[in-house]
């Protein structure tokens, strides 16, 4: 078993954390800062937001730091909740001093206590994370994602845990016909585009694999235009929308693809049994065991990730 294996598994026991209270401001937009996994986690944690009544968006962080104008009007009272594994990811931490030198709160979720996105922040949501999680984000992931949702009224359970736990032995199963595709689609909607975007990424990092992310009703729109013999999708079911997306999924297996359906029909079926927001937490562990499988299947080392670091320093 590598790190990452190690760290991917062995994270459940983190999840009992005590995570930050919901959000009491219903007025106030909440603009959820991140970069790479961040970002993407940020993604689902503002529907999340949205969908309890508390009016969020999620930005790149350098995107806040130079031209906050694009997002939102100048003037707008925001609050921040920024994201960071390190908690020293430059644009993060730079996009955080901005905010609080505008006058805006910012809630800084990380795991490295004592960091500068820590320091940084008028409130800051700290995580031990696994000592053996290397470049690749994985419990940390799972950690600042189930932040946001306690902060949405979504708080982790010990269910939770355990039925993440099931699925990802579930799906460190997949068939060789899965692993032997070079083009991987994920789908998601709601607050699943989120952890779509983050299994994409996760599957292409590790495992150097061409991955795209679309919303299931855009991808007819175009991007449809790729699938063949060579492609696998992965389709995270939103329960309001199961019906059309398993007939999606249809479609596309008539045009050549594999299909992994989190919570619906597909070659290969894996149960979710939580509603959302919660079934992406669900089904993100085993979308990280999905892109070290993936890369294990292809020879490659997911300990040692190509052109990656665990930090991004901006000189």
């Amino acid at each position: 078993m590598n790190a990452t294996v190690q760290s991917i598994v062995e994270q459940f026991p983190y999840w009992s954390a005590q995570f930050p209270a919901p959000i009491t401001d219903h007025t106030t937009t909440h603009v959820i800062l991140g970069c790479g996994t961040s970002y993407n986690l940020a993604l689902s944690i503002a529907a999340a937001l949205n969908e309890a009544g508390i009016p969020a968006l999620a930005i790149p962080a350098g995107e806040w730091t130079i031209r906050p104008q694009s997002y939102l009007p100048l003037g707008t009272p925001v609050k921040i909740i920024a994201l960071s594994r390190s908690g020293e990811t430059t644009e993060t931490v730079d996009a955080a001093r901005a905010s609080r030198l505008r006058g805006q709160h910012v809630t800084g979720i990380t795991c490295a206590p004592g960091s500068s996105l820590s320091q940084n922040s008028d409130l800051a949501v700290e995580f031990p994370t696994h000592p053996a999680e290397g470049v690749v984000m994985t419990v940390s992931a799972s950690l600042m994602l189930l932040a946001g949702y306690a902060l949405a009224g979504h708080a982790p359970t010990k269910a939770l845990a355990e039925a993440a736990e099931a699925l990802l032995t579930q799906a460190s199963a997949l068939p060789p016909e899965f692993h032997a595709k070079t083009h991987v689609v994920f789908l998601g909607a709601g607050s699943q585009y989120g952890v779509a975007l983050e299994g994409a990424l996760k599957l292409q990092e590790m495992a150097l694999t061409f991955t795209q992310a679309f919303h299931p009703g855009e991808y007819r729109h175009g991007p449809v235009s790729l699938i063949d013999h060579n492609s696998a999708v992965v389709m995270l079911y939103h329960p309001d929308t199961t019906a059309d997306e398993a007939k999606l999924v249809t479609e596309l297996q008539a045009k050549g693809a594999f299909v992994i359906g989190f919570g619906g029909p597909g070659d290969v079926t894996l149960p979710i049994t939580h509603s959302t927001p919660l079934r992406g937490a669900e089904a993100l562990p085993a979308l990280q065991i999905i892109g070290e499988m993936h890369a294990k299947a292809r020879g490659i080392d997911t300990t040692a990730p190509r052109h990656l670091t665990k930090v991004v320093v901006l000189a």
